[in-house]
């Protein structure tokens, strides 16, 4: 299965993280970040990382998972953008101790947005949903 991240481990000890593609809950295409699946990896090894991040982003339910985890982390987190840290992307690029950009990086952070289906209680819980955002 492809994953949206990879861990590569590098020769000062630490570890290195590239999160590419969309961040959802659940996994669809299998390219996908999950929560569950991103917190076993991140617990199955310490010291510092380093976090590498290309995403156009996705769920910010999911996002606001992984940046708990990070910043819940035994160890310093550096956050590198080299490419796009779009939307949901954006709120895990924020769990760094530091976070440093490419001079032709971008990070992009939006009013939030949905597709939302149903009557009219349906649609007054999305609105809802979409002010606490």
């Amino acid at each position: 299965m492809k994953r949206f991240w990879n861990w590569i481990r590098n020769e000062a000890g630490g570890r290195v993280l590239r999160l590419e593609g969309p961040i959802d809950e659940e996994s669809f295409w299998g390219d996908e970040v999950t929560p569950k699946a991103f917190r076993e990896e991140l617990e199955a090894d310490s010291g510092d990382i380093t976090v590498w991040i290309n995403s156009p982003g996705g769920n910010v339910f999911a996002a606001a998972e992984i940046y708990t985890m990070l910043r819940d982390y035994h160890g310093t987190v550096t956050v590198k953008i080299d490419a796009i840290a779009a939307s949901a992307a954006s709120v895990i690029a924020m769990a760094g101790n530091k976070v440093l950009m490419s001079p032709v990086a971008m990070l992009m952070i939006h009013d939030p947005s949905t597709i939302a289906m149903g009557n009219a209680r349906d649609m007054e819980k999305a609105i809802s949903t979409l002010n606490e955002v």
